[in-house]
């Protein structure tokens, strides 16, 4: 009988825990796309509930509004949550959610209704299996790779827009709004069921190497979330998740509209700005890759100036609505939504290391949360005050430039 030599043996026994890693990394990624592309889909909704009910632009887009603040302020509590429980329920949790909560709103008639169930229940989901549970279960696999392993979730984003806004046009023009939600939520309860039998247990170990670490880190570092909130890391990356969520989430819930109000069919508008899902995820792959050969600051800052670029060519689709200004437009703002989120997510992962990084990281997270919810919401307020997206592309531009101030002024950042 054949016998494997030491070093056969190591490299088969090398072979599990990277398949393993894989398959964590693409589950992740599933649920990021299926999550976030839910989640975004609202904008191809918002005309045609506004237009249902009569509603003002700013109370169609207090939905939007809610679910990024209910997913913010839930995040410290899921990342506990996840450092408790496990994946296992989490992830179920947040399923279960998105099940009932577009079930609910296909037969609502207030906008209440509306609120909760598209707001509150399909925020806390989208937080349920999106980047906190991921970040940590990521991070027990990849450790000093997690940027790479974090851009490629944060890419779902990009991928659940390109695949669900098109495909929410198509259905509303098929079966209404009410019909898209029913399917919507029959859909997240038939994915219940594999993710229940998945083998958690296993996927929650991590790399054994890594889990070693951890527990040296414990150790050494101690960091509790007490102690975090008096670092001035933890409120440097606060403000960064804060400001940029106004500036970006000010124009994402609007952009199907406005590219509608600018000329462009419906179902063209949500298909081109459903293929910022294609660039996004070059944009979150590149910005990681800067990330290894500039260095972390200089990768930051030149995503936030595609950033700028692309609410100037926003700007100007008013006066010229045409395909290569569009382009341009989908390209630099659309590749840019979230490209910072991988390097943030691994600068607090490594700052604040240890057994309670799922609730700090949480704790953190509260900022895109909360900017989130008030960049949509006073986004909507001011496009009905003013009847003109032009104060609306002013507003999100300060609030991207504020956003990228503390790479600029605050040591651990610029480190």
């Amino acid at each position: 009988m054949d016998q494997k030599t030491p070093r056969e043996g190591t490299a088969a026994a090398s072979v599990k825990p990277v398949r393993t890693a894989l398959g964590v990394l693409a589950i992740c990624f599933a649920l990021s796309v299926l999550g976030r592309g839910l989640g975004e889909s609202f904008s191809v909704f918002l005309l045609p509930i506004s237009e249902n009910f009569g509603w003002d632009r700013a109370d169609v887009v207090s939905v939007y509004s809610l679910s990024a603040l209910a997913g913010g302020l839930a995040s410290p509590l899921i990342g506990r949550l996840f450092d408790y429980s496990g994946p296992r329920s989490v992830y179920s949790l947040g399923l279960l959610l998105f099940g009932g909560a577009f079930l609910f709103a296909a037969n609502a008639d207030r906008l209440w209704q509306i609120q909760f169930s598209i707001g509150i229940c399909v925020g806390l989901g989208i937080a349920l299996i999106g980047n906190v549970p991921n970040s940590i279960l990521l991070g027990r696999w990849f450790g000093p790779k997690l940027p790479t392993a974090m851009a490629v979730v944060y890419s779902a984003t990009g991928a659940g827009v390109l695949a669900l806004l098109p495909a929410s046009q198509v259905l509303i023009d098929h079966f209404g709004w009410r019909g898209a939600y029913q399917i919507f939520g029959t859909s997240a309860l038939v994915l219940l069921l594999p993710l229940l039998v998945l083998p958690w247990r296993l996927f929650s170990e991590g790399q054994p190497h890594l889990t070693k670490t951890a527990t040296t880190d414990i150790a050494d570092e101690g960091w509790t979330v007490g102690r975090a909130v008096r670092h001035h890391a933890f409120w440097a990356l606060f403000w960064t998740f804060f400001f940029t969520a106004i500036g970006m989430y000010a124009i994402t819930p609007q952009v199907v509209a406005y590219l509608i109000e600018a000329g462009f069919p419906p179902l063209q508008a949500a298909t081109a700005w459903g293929f910022s899902g294609v660039v996004l995820l070059f944009g979150m792959l590149g910005v990681s890759w800067l990330d290894g050969i500039i260095g972390r600051r200089p990768s930051v800052l030149v995503s936030y100036a595609l950033s700028i670029v692309g609410i100037f060519l926003l700007w100007l689709l008013q006066w010229y609505p045409n395909i290569w200004v569009l382009t341009g437009f989908v390209v630099c703002f659309g590749s840019m939504i979230g490209s910072r989120g991988p390097l943030l997510t691994a600068t607090a992962m490594k700052l604040f290391k240890g057994k309670r990084v799922g609730t700090i990281y949480g704790s953190i997270s509260i900022g895109s949360g909360l900017g989130s919810a008030f960049g949509s919401w006073s986004g909507g307020l001011i496009h009905d005050f003013s009847h003109s997206y032009n104060p609306l592309i002013l507003y999100a531009l300060i609030a991207v430039i504020l956003g990228m101030i503390p790479f600029l002024v605050v040591p651990a950042l610029r480190r």
